[in-house]
């Protein structure tokens, strides 16, 4: 049995998911507030002055802060089945299904958020390791529970998940340099499905 990991935005998928869904998910009323309240780090992120990690927070707080968990994980359940088919590359479908037909273990590893991503890797039966939100006697806090897993994160998520060393081959697929330490995990590396060495 081998390993087999996947970045989701922009691997799995044909373009990075994290604003669609905050636009399908977060009421009409919070986005606007927040279109008002975010446009200078909006601003910053494309002139890269503001992070992404730092642009993703400040969406997620002003998005989700004080709504009720079950409310997220539904609206989440709703874009997996509404949504998320409509963006995914076949080429990726196959390369799981090829992944699984041999025994291998597969999962998901992505910056995406739990709300979503834990419903459409239900559905298809992969492990997950991706960015969680936190909440608090039920009620979403704005923040997230850990680390968001991108960049470094990503490599010491899996480190921690599973012992690389009982996996004869590791494969690993990304598409962008945050992606990067993932990548760096494996054995054989795939950039935007191209195998890198």
């Amino acid at each position: 049995m081998n390993l087999a990991l996947f970045d989701f935005d922009g691997t799995i998928t044909t373009r990075e998911m994290f604003r669609p869904f905050i636009e399908f998910a977060v009421s009409a009323r919070r986005r606007r507030l927040g279109g008002a309240v975010l446009a200078p780090m909006v601003a910053g992120y494309k002139l890269g002055w503001v992070s992404p990690n730092l642009m993703r927070g400040s969406a997620v707080h002003v998005g989700f802060r004080g709504v009720p968990e079950a409310e997220a994980f539904a609206r989440g359940a709703d874009f997996a089945r509404e949504v998320l088919p409509g963006v995914l590359r076949d080429e990726a479908l196959e390369r799981i299904a090829w992944h699984k037909a041999q025994g291998d273990r597969v999962a998901v590893v992505s910056g995406g958020l739990d709300v979503y991503l834990s419903h459409w890797c239900r559905t298809h039966e992969l492990e997950l390791l991706c960015s969680r939100l936190e909440s608090r006697d039920g009620r979403l806090t704005g923040r997230y529970r850990g680390e968001q897993c991108v960049n470094a994160e990503k490599a010491r998520r899996v480190r921690a998940a599973y012992e690389l060393a009982d996996y004869p081959v590791v494969y690993a697929y990304g598409d962008t340099p945050e992606d990067r330490e993932l990548l760096g995990v494996a054995h054989r590396r795939y950039f935007q499905w191209q195998e890198v060495s």
